[in-house]
């Protein structure tokens, strides 16, 4: 059995929303500053030596042939060729190096190295025949906690009720969305709160704050004993979440958008968060467990972050998130499976339940076969990136 490199794919894959069909493809939604896809835009990559192949992801959704094409020009000549047998971190912390001064631990770079890391690790898992959780040290749990984030509905009533069926079926971890300013939120999450009965219901702002709102909208969340504060504030602003943190009761929760563990020691070590945040599409397995690793000197829980990424991104946070020490719950929501249905099984996605009712709140079972433990439909990742 030969463990050499022989290739690296990158598959581009848009995947419709049931939402109808728009002509542009970005839209900017009211109060947030990104922008994000009309359609599920995913990076996907592919690396094989003669006898087994790992997938790997980045969330890459608003332009993914930027990654994808650092992946095909720069990272996949320096991989073919390569032996695997060594495991994946040393490949990974190389890749980093080749764009020392350009950013090489952030932003698209970090992105495509994530993705590739991912199919790295999973590609050791099958030639080894070892699960990646078990290529991290071994797995404290074989489920871990999820909370829903998918509390979806035009109104504040509408998403009481979605997150009412969800809680009436067990589910205890909700996340709201809510950007307007605080009163509004506050208001909106006083109506969820009133159907869902758990005091672990958190709220996302993402980012839209000013100091003065973030303060009113934690003193507000305070008084209502609320599970999580995430993006208050801009996400550049360490300072203002340094300060927002020693004022709030409620626990600040940041690290969607960054990429390393010097980032996350950074505000760690400043005290601008409670819950660190990383998302294994941009940070990837190896990084992760570093940031893993930091935040625990720090008494810091882990939530992995998940959002526009497939069930190959989520495969990884799941083998993360059981090998990590300090672990409060993995976000999820039903839209994973359907934006990875047409190419990966997905079964592993849901909640384990029997007879319908699901166990001790929500949790999802860690993928127990070699690598990522996934089964991803090759034909069909071609075909969708064909058109």
């Amino acid at each position: 059995m030969t463990t050499t490199i022989r290739s690296v794919e990158t598959f581009r894959l848009r995947v419709p929303r049931d939402d109808g069909a728009p002509t542009e493809r970005f839209r900017a939604a009211p109060r947030v500053r990104s922008i994000y896809p009309t359609a599920d835009e995913l990076l996907l990559v592919r690396i094989a030596t003669d006898d087994h192949v790992g997938w790997g992801e980045a969330l890459a959704p608003a332009s993914p042939e930027a990654p994808g094409a650092l992946i095909d020009e720069v990272f996949a000549p320096f991989l073919v060729g390569v032996d695997i047998a060594a495991g994946a971190r040393p490949l990974t912390r190389r890749l980093q190096q080749t764009g020392r001064e350009r950013g090489h631990l952030s932003g698209i770079q970090a992105d495509a190295i994530a993705a590739v890391d991912i199919a790295l690790w999973d590609l050791f898992g099958q030639v080894t025949a070892l699960p990646v959780k078990t290529l991290l040290g071994g797995a404290n749990v074989d489920a871990v906690p999820v909370y829903m984030s998918e509390v979806n509905g035009a109104s504040a009533h509408a998403k009481a009720a979605t997150a009412a069926l969800l809680y009436e079926r067990g589910m205890e971890r909700f996340k709201v969305h809510l950007v307007g300013p605080p009163e509004i939120a506050l208001a909106e999450y006083d109506v969820v709160r009133s159907e869902v009965g758990t005091s672990r219901l958190a709220l996302d702002a993402h980012w839209v704050h000013g100091a003065g709102d973030a303060r009113r909208l934690a003193r507000g969340l305070d008084e209502r004993g609320a599970w999580f504060l995430e993006a208050p504030l801009a996400p550049e602003d360490v300072d203002g979440h340094v300060r927002l943190a020693a004022y709030s009761g409620t626990s600040i929760a940041i690290g969607e958008a960054m990429r390393h563990r010097f980032e996350f020691a950074q505000w760690a070590g400043a005290g601008a968060m409670a819950i660190a945040q990383p998302d294994l599409g941009r940070t990837g397995i190896t990084e992760a467990i570093s940031i893993a690793t930091i935040m625990g000197a720090h008494h810091i829980p882990l939530a992995p972050h998940h959002s526009m990424a497939s069930g190959i991104a989520y495969a990884a946070a799941l083998h993360v998130s059981a090998a990590v020490d300090d672990l409060l719950a993995v976000e999820w929501g039903p839209r994973i499976a359907e934006r990875s249905d047409s190419f990966l099984d997905v079964a592993f996605l849901e909640p384990i339940g029997t007879s319908g009712a699901w166990i001790e709140g929500g949790v999802v079972a860690v993928p127990a076969g070699a690598g990522l433990g996934i089964h991803v439909d090759e034909e069909a990742v071609r075909r969708l990136a064909a058109g």
